[in-house]
């Protein structure tokens, strides 16, 4: 299936161009490869920075189990309320119209400790330095012991921001208009998924140390 421009998405563009960062909904195989390496049989707790028109959010929601949860976060008014009524039947989805660096707090609120994966496809170059680092240090303190935060973006500028999480694994992803940068932030080295990069990246700070 082709991208096509969305209509609310080009509204809300026109509206605030600096909050929406895309008119055009990812891509099926975008959104594919942003949930690859998402446990959903044991995971509980999912998180969506930047619900948009709800192209993640419909497919995590096809996915996640019974008793898990998912809590999207999107500050624009008009694309929370199309994200609400798309969901309306879904318990298990949550929409909250308040800033991602509060996340921690929602989750409390709803009894929960840690979210397993946090998506974000917010335009974080976009974001104040200072913001920027308020976000990255509330998701890799809101995240399980091996959690991980995927961001799909237009340059890999966050990269250099993430140093306070054990690793971060890169992929230009082209299949989608635009091509994006898939940034895998991992809490734990050990969920890296090829056992080489682990060793390699032991080798390197052995070397740094030595």
């Amino acid at each position: 299936m082709s991208q096509g421009m969305s209509a609310i998405l080009f509204r809300r563009f026109l509206a605030d161009p600096l909050k929406i960062a895309y008119v055009v909904p990812s891509s099926r195989k975008l959104v594919g490869r942003v949930l690859r390496d998402m446990d959903f049989t044991k995971a509980k707790t999912f998180v969506e920075f930047g619900g948009g028109e709800g192209c993640y959010t419909r497919e995590v929601a096809k996915r996640l189990g019974p008793d898990a949860r998912l809590l999207v976060f999107e500050l624009d008014p008009h694309l929370a309320e199309h994200l609400r009524n798309q969901f309306r039947d879904d318990e298990r989805v949550i929409i909250c119209q308040s800033d991602a660096a509060g996340f921690r707090d929602e989750l409390a609120k709803l009894g929960l400790r840690h979210a397993d994966y946090v998506i974000s496809g917010i335009p974080f170059s976009y974001i104040p330095p200072r913001k920027k680092k308020e976000i990255l240090h509330a998701v890799h303190d809101g995240l399980s012991p091996d959690g991980m935060f995927v961001v799909y973006q237009v340059t890999m500028e966050l990269k250099g921001h993430g140093r306070m999480f054990a690793a971060c694994e890169v992929e230009y992803f082209l299949a989608n208009i635009p091509p994006m940068f898939v940034l895998a932030f991992h809490k734990s080295e050990l969920t890296l998924r090829k056992p080489q990069k682990r060793k390699k990246r032991r080798e390197q700070r052995q070397k740094a140390a030595a």
